[in-house]
Formats: C-alpha cells, sequence, structure tokens
C-alpha cells in the first residue's frame, strides 16, 4: 500500500483497464514537462483534462494559478479515487464520458484540453476537438507516436492524411518529444508521443468548409489516384475544368491548395 492511500484510507491503486486504453504515466518529470506545455495561458482561464487517472498530471495541473483545472474520467474507479485525494474539487471533477461531454454546459469562454490520452480512441478525441475548435484553443497531450506524427505530418510525406489536413486548417501543430513506454504502468507495446495544437487566426476557411472535408476525405480514401480521379464522386470529370492540382495526389495538397481546389469545385458544380 502506498503512502497516499494509507493517508486516504484507500486499499489500493487504481487497476489500468485494458477496455479503457489506459496505460498510466509513472514519470513525474515527464509529467511536469507535459502541463509546463501549455503555453496559451493568456488565452483561457479554465484547462480539462482528459482521463487523469490517478492524478500524475493533475498535482502539476493544480499547483497553476492561471487557470481553473477541471478533471474528466469515464472510470467510476479513478473517479472515486480522485474525489478522495482531491476533495476541494468537488464539480470540477467529472465522471462521465469526454466523448459524449457538452462543454457548454461547463466552458462559457475558450478552454484548453491536457492529457494523457487513451490510444483506443484518440482519433475521435481530436475529431471532438474539431467540433469545438471555436472554443478549444490548445491542446497538449500523449498520443501514440503514429498519430503523433500523423498530426504533424507535411505535404509529400507517407504519414500525411485526413487528419493532418482537418487538424493543420484550424491549428498549429507542434511534435514536441517522444516518450518510451518504461515510464507507464502498463507499458504500451508502442512509443508515444506528446504534441500540442495551438489555434490559428482563421476562425474559418475561405471555402465552403463541408465539401473542404468531402474533397479532403475523397481524395485521401483514394490516394494512389489523382485528384480529377479521386473526388469523381463529388464532380463529374468532365465538368470541371483542367488545374495544376488535380493532376496531384491527394498527400501533395497542403491546407491553402485544398481551399482552392474547394472553391474551383465550388464554381464548376
Amino acid at each position: 500500500m502506498t503512502l497516499f492511500a494509507v493517508k486516504y484510507n484507500i486499499m489500493s491503486i487504481v487497476r489500468a483497464k485494458k477496455h479503457l486504453g489506459q496505460h498510466f504515466l509513472t514519470d513525474k518529470n515527464i509529467a511536469e514537462k507535459i502541463v509546463n506545455s501549455l503555453k496559451l495561458t493568456d488565452s483561457y482561464k479554465q484547462v480539462l483534462e482528459v482521463g487523469p487517472g490517478m492524478g500524475i498530471l493533475s498535482d502539476f495541473l493544480l499547483k497553476k494559478t492561471e487557470y481553473e483545472t477541471y478533471l474528466i474520467d469515464i472510470d467510476t474507479e479513478s473517479f472515486q479515487f480522485l474525489q478522495k485525494k482531491y476533495p476541494a474539487l468537488g464539480s470540477r471533477l467529472i465522471n462521465a464520458d469526454f466523448l459524449e461531454m457538452d462543454f457548454s454546459q461547463t466552458f462559457t469562454g475558450p478552454f484548453a484540453i491536457i492529457g494523457n490520452f487513451p490510444y483506443n480512441i484518440s482519433s475521435q478525441i481530436l475529431f471532438k476537438v474539431l467540433d469545438n475548435r471555436q472554443q478549444v484553443v490548445e491542446v497538449v497531450g500523449m498520443f501514440q507516436k503514429e498519430v503523433a506524427e500523423r498530426c504533424a505530418a507535411k505535404p509529400g510525406s507517407k504519414e500525411y492524411g485526413i487528419l493532418s489536413v482537418f487538424l493543420q486548417a484550424y491549428y498549429k501543430v507542434d511534435y514536441l518529444f517522444t516518450v518510451k513506454a518504461g515510464v507507464f504502468n502498463p507499458p504500451p507495446k508502442v512509443l508515444s508521443a506528446v504534441i500540442r495544437l495551438s489555434r490559428n487566426e482563421t476562425p474559418q476557411l475561405d471555402c465552403d468548409e463541408k465539401l473542404f472535408w468531402q474533397l479532403v476525405k475523397a481524395g485521401f480514401n483514394q490516394r494512389r489516384k489523382t485528384l480529377r480521379n479521386a473526388i469523381s464522386s463529388l464532380i463529374p470529370k468532365e465538368k470541371i475544368t483542367d488545374h495544376p492540382l488535380l493532376d496531384l495526389r491527394a498527400e501533395r495538397l497542403s491546407v491553402a491548395d485544398f481551399v482552392t481546389l474547394t472553391n474551383k469545385v465550388t464554381a464548376e458544380r
């Protein structure tokens, strides 16, 4: 039994649950480094930690006076553990599913998200952020290294894909550092990495955003084809006039290129 467990009359630490994708970080230096990677603290007064587990990040977050920290965990065992560890949190400790959370019920202004995110729902977490991009101004998180690389990938690389384009349309993405498996309990079978998303100055894209998303998905779903062929389900090839971008594959196009292509398709539909 740990000293904390003795102090708070807890019989055991929280068990990591495979079905929740839990791998608890055990290295306090890395935890502090993650928390200190929040840089836009003048832009928000509230931070939401996702999946705090036993609170290794929370310990450092709660020392910060620049913002108010909220914790959300779907795991009832973690929730009960954290209730005893941080009794002063009260309603700022939430036992719920982050993916189902209605941010407007808790946060009235911009806020940041941080966490050692469960790897089995990492893409869903990022799309949840994108759906709430007008309110979520910064994200610092631990992901599987492969996912982190996709988020930060540049056009022309094999990692560059749908997630890269969507995130980079609205956020500056920084790959911060790689984390080895040995600092987790239980250790994952893959390397991990921490990235930071910082909201850019684009309130909305200069095009039909719904069509932009459709074009990006169509292009990468058939990434071996040129865009002329890959987007034929959205606009027949014979209806679209020549443009150099149409002769490229999706992986070669930047966000700005996809905006240009979206406006061209809009004009010719």
